[in-house]
């Protein structure tokens, strides 16, 4: 009796077992990859499936919701030689499991490594101020640059976002010296430019006074010229007018000398009998 009891015991957990076995229930939002006998079966979606026991496993649980990955930062070398800093994340999402689980051994890693890859490829043809200006062409020729072997691999990448693209430290301090040199550079040039203007319009300053004092002279030398002319017409003698205009500015240069503020002597010159005849004409004889 108790071997009977044994025997009954066992057959119900043998049937135990193998009902749960043979019943799985799969969870929204993911898909499982059934093989029998080590050949790939079928699929078990969302819900209650049922499989049959000791002949069929469940070889992969793949999860059909987006995933998040991260693409770790990364030194890459641009085309003018410039070493700057980038990282990315990718949100990938699971479309055929049969071609992730088995097109790829880890298709969340392939894929990092693909988006590293493609992302060195595309920031080494553009220059360093091109590369930190175009995160959306980036990011646009990266997510077309892995479609196709994404698509290969069961995923389709829905987006690609550069977190961040920056030069490195040593480029960094490079770009503020270079950056200091030039504002250095603008400086200079303006002083220069400035100097230069002043010294231009100094000389056209020069160069005006000098107009103008010649065309004082010029206009003193005729009036003294029509002085003497009408002098001379009044007169009539042709060198008494030129001793009378030139003996009048002689006593005026002396009045303004003996008019100075530190003016004590008066010096009367030793020709002052004919520096007067010029003023009141020679006597009459």
């Amino acid at each position: 009796m108790n071997a009977g009891l044994i025997v009954i015991v066992a057959i119900l957990v043998f049937a135990i077992v193998t009902v749960a076995k043979g019943v799985r229930i799969v969870a929204q939002g993911e898909e499982w990859i059934v093989e029998r006998l080590g050949k790939y079966n079928g699929t078990l979606h969302p819900g209650l499936n049922i499989i049959i026991p000791y002949l069929d496993r469940v070889a992969y649980k793949v999860v059909t919701k987006d995933m998040i990955l991260d693409v770790d930062e990364q030194e890459v070398i641009t085309r003018d030689n410039a070493v700057i800093l980038t990282n990315a994340v990718a949100f990938v999402k699971v479309t055929d499991p049969v071609k992730a689980v088995y097109g790829v051994t880890n298709f969340a890693e392939a894929i990092r490594n693909l988006i590293m890859t493609s992302l060195r490829s595309i920031v080494g043809e553009m220059d360093l101020d091109q590369a930190l200006s175009s995160r959306d062409k980036i990011k646009a020729r990266l997510r077309e640059s892995i479609s196709d072997e994404a698509v290969d691999w069961g995923l389709t990448v829905k987006s690609v976002e550069i977190q961040d693209i920056k030069p490195s430290e040593s480029m960094q301090r490079s770009m503020e010296q270079q950056a200091s040199a030039e504002r250095e550079r603008k400086a200079m040039v303006t002083r220069a430019e400035g100097e230069k203007q002043a010294m231009i319009l100094a000389a056209e300053a020069r160069l005006e006074s000098a107009k103008r004092d010649a065309a004082a002279q010029v206009t003193l030398a005729e009036a003294s010229a029509e002085a003497i002319r009408r002098v001379s017409v009044t007169i009539g003698e042709r060198q008494t007018p030129m001793l009378y205009l030139l003996g009048e500015k002689y006593i005026s240069a002396l009045n303004r000398l003996g008019e100075g503020p530190n003016s004590r002597i008066v010096v009367l010159p030793a020709d002052l009998q004919d520096a007067l005849k010029g003023v009141f004409g020679k006597p009459r004889t």
